[in-house]
């Protein structure tokens, strides 16, 4: 089938517009509606991470809940249309397709897929069991537990106006994200009246997150040239400046939740590692569902289960799949995998991020290769809760 390209210059002129016009009515809208109106009826959840830090896996956590419609990167088709510029200018067209996304508005797409489409041509959508089951697809039941080569088999062929159909029938829209690198880009999203949005921000140890890198070097370069901006030219990250400039998001974001934030943010910002994910699965996922008004169902926890206990840290190949491996193993493979040469460079740059997450930084081989020295330090007793902020402070 023949696919029109549009000039990037153009999609920018038409979301710009489009943001205008969102932000013009927020305005007017936001002036006459009381403070006091009952939220939206569905519960919006954006899962806010960086590349190769298990957003996919926790993503998964979320779209195989049967009250869940569930989108992963979305954005992906802002990136791949306006690919010569900056994560930064960037990041009001990303926030405004997920905003619409949240509201099960998927015309938003026509800006970056501008022909007659089918389910197939969303990005990932094989991975969201809402596109998999009725009424996107009659092939699953909602109550199923759904994979990525079934759904492809056999639904890929429904019409792209089914996410819209399906979306609406959900309590809950969640979305993860792996392109945004400010919190406060999405302050206009948390205030929307027309949203009842809450925000899960998982962190990984950068050293690992380099080691899973590692195993996506081209499948990462064109985003890494767009994290750079470097009008279009793909960039292996050899020098670690995109880690950086990860490490510094992930700062950025941590900070601005926890240090004086603003009132609109409370008991709407939960902060997760991923190891601690992985050490204890039903406990960390447990507080994760309660903090989106979701339970936890008994096929759910065997399913977490046996993801969560596979044999092995996976192969390369399925770096981008999910698949049963041993999870524990997933996140200290690179203690054994990287040198210590790299671990320094990694711990240089990122050094801000890894003590403020709560890792501990190695001085040696020996101490990088000795695992049972616990690199992943307890959550610290002062960490910031909402139950001790009072914004009149």
């Amino acid at each position: 089938m023949a696919r029109i390209r549009i000039p990037s210059t153009i999609v920018i002129l038409f979301v710009t517009v489009q943001t205008g016009f969102l932000l013009f009515m927020y305005a007017r809208y936001s002036s006459f509606v009381p403070q006091s109106e009952e939220k939206p009826s569905q519960v919006h959840i954006l899962i806010l991470s960086s590349w190769r830090s298990g957003s996919s896996f926790v993503g998964q956590l979320f779209s195989q809940h049967p009250s869940v419609f569930y989108l992963m990167e979305p954005a992906w088709h802002v990136w791949v249309t306006m690919y010569q510029n900056s994560a930064k200018v960037l990041h009001m067209a990303v926030r405004d397709l997920v905003r619409s996304v949240f509201l099960c508005d998927m015309s938003v797409f026509d800006a970056y897929m501008p022909w007659k489409r089918n389910l197939s041509d969303l990005f990932q959508w094989a991975v969201s069991r809402a596109l998999c089951s009725a009424p996107a697809c009659d092939s699953f039941q909602r109550t199923d537990i759904t994979s990525e080569m079934a759904c492809k088999t056999l639904c890929g062929r429904y019409p792209f106006s089914k996410v819209e159909e399906a979306c609406k029938t959900y309590s809950h829209v969640v979305i993860k994200e792996v392109r945004f690198f400010d919190l406060k880009v999405l302050y206009p999203l948390l205030t929307d009246p027309s949203l009842n949005l809450k925000i899960i921000h998982l962190v990984r140890d950068p050293r690992a997150v380099v080691k899973s890198r590692e195993q996506s070097v081209k499948a990462l370069a064109r985003d890494n040239g767009i994290v750079l901006s470097t009008n279009g030219t793909k960039v292996e990250d050899t020098k670690y400046k995109v880690m950086q400039e990860i490490c510094r998001s992930h700062v950025q974001i941590y900070e601005t939740a926890t240090l004086k934030p603003p009132n609109f943010l409370k008991d709407r910002y939960l902060m997760i590692r991923f190891e601690d994910l992985v050490r204890d699965p039903l406990s960390e996922i447990s507080e994760m569902y309660k903090f989106a008004d979701l339970s936890l169902t008994p096929m759910l926890k065997s399913w977490i289960y046996n993801i969560t206990h596979g044999q092995g840290s996976g192969k390369k190949k399925e770096a981008f799949k999910i698949t049963s491996r041993d999870a524990v193993s997933v996140s200290q493979a690179w203690r054994n995998v990287l040198s210590f040469q790299k671990i320094k460079k990694i711990q240089e740059v990122c050094k801000g991020a890894i003590n403020m997450l709560g890792y501990q930084l190695v001085d040696s081989e020996k101490e990088q290769r000795d695992l049972s020295l616990d690199l992943v330090l307890p959550r610290r007793q002062n960490q910031f809760s909402w139950s001790s902020f009072n914004p009149e402070h």
